[in-house]
């Protein structure tokens, strides 16, 4: 009994201190140095003034690396707290948030906007609503069999997400190859650099809602993990929470996705480490995602603007590691997720 208490009294101070501590290392990192007494200066200098720091690197701590790393924080918890989520809900280890069409949906709707010369908060919008109808559409068209049930509403996903898939490329065809075309192809492949202040206010706060509401919901996901029949002899309406979850996880996806870009892999492997750590309760798998998540995507960002003197695109760095990490983690996440 000690050895487990204490076992999970350091998984708990891992989640707690790891992103606070990356969270303070990410602002050494950039192309302009800052020193570890600047930084501490700099932020202690807006609760008080007698702090006084020179105007370059102010605004190289407030306008362009501390939007960064909140954005990092908050793309990286939400895609791996909904990947745990879903596959909870699709009783599935290998789902993650882009089985219902919001990302491809997200996609196209950013395509649209660099088509047509829209700016970065058109784009943003676009890619948001996108993916929302996107998700919709899948809805829907599960409801039509009256056989409706986890596995239609994934297969319904599939094809949307081939669908907006396709419209994507159709885009991208349409492009003009020396502007659009590398425009288009630099979103798709997930990037946090144009992160601003006024852009992320309003992510922050629907992100944030809707990780509390997953968060003080979390203990429902192990009952419906047992099946509808157990869920409902239990006294809950499957259906009507399976949809609160996913319009909870949709909305908080298609925010995070909007002001990133399509960031592969985190919303599948990061519940499969996270997994492995603290086993398959949601009351402790979601909170642990949500720390786990961002801080690993805030370690990929980081390493993106400091492996090469041309920051490499994010969604490429979640691939390249992702996918090895995955097929490693793969059979032992696997057996830890059945149990």
């Amino acid at each position: 009994m000690s050895f487990e208490y204490g076992k999970y009294k350091i998984l708990y101070l891992f989640f707690i201190i790891t992103p606070i501590m990356l969270f303070f290392l990410s602002f050494l990192i950039g192309r302009y140095p800052v020193t570890p007494i600047e930084v501490i200066y700099t932020l202690i200098s807006k609760f008080n003034p007698s702090y006084v720091v020179s105007d370059t690197v102010s605004s190289v701590v407030f306008n362009i690396r501390l939007p960064r790393i909140i954005g990092a924080l908050i793309v990286g918890a939400t895609l791996s707290v909904v990947g745990a989520t879903f596959q909870a809900i699709f009783k599935n280890p290998l789902v993650s948030p882009d089985i219902l069409g919001v990302s491809s949906g997200a996609g196209f709707g950013a395509a649209i906007s660099i088509l047509i010369n829209g700016s970065s908060y058109l784009t943003q919008s676009l890619a948001f609503i996108f993916g929302m109808i996107s998700v919709t559409i899948t809805y829907s068209i599960s409801r039509v069999y009256k056989s409706s049930g986890v596995l239609i509403l994934v297969l319904s996903g599939m094809a949307i997400s081939s669908f907006f898939g396709s419209l994507i490329s159709s885009a991208k065809f349409l492009a003009d190859p020396n502007n659009k075309l590398p425009e288009i192809t630099f979103w798709l492949l997930g990037s946090l650099a144009s992160i601003n202040p006024k852009v992320l206010t309003p992510v922050l706060i629907i992100t944030f809602i809707g990780l509390i509401i997953l968060v003080l919901l979390r203990w429902r996901l192990n009952i419906l993990a047992m099946g509808d029949e157990e869920s409902q002899a239990l006294g809950l309406d499957t259906e009507k929470l399976r949809v609160i979850f996913i319009v909870i996880s949709t909305l908080i996806t298609a925010s995070a996705v909007c002001i990133s870009g399509i960031i592969g892999w985190v919303g599948l492997i990061v519940p499969h480490m996270t997994r492995i750590l603290t086993g398959p309760d949601n009351k402790i798998l979601l909170p642990a995602s949500i720390s786990f998540g961002a801080s690993f995507l805030l370690l990929m960002d980081d390493i993106s603007r400091a492996i090469f003197i041309v920051e490499v695109p994010i969604g490429i760095l979640t691939a390249l590691i992702g996918a090895p990490l995955f097929l490693l983690l793969l059979k032992k996440g696997y057996s830890d997720w059945r149990a």
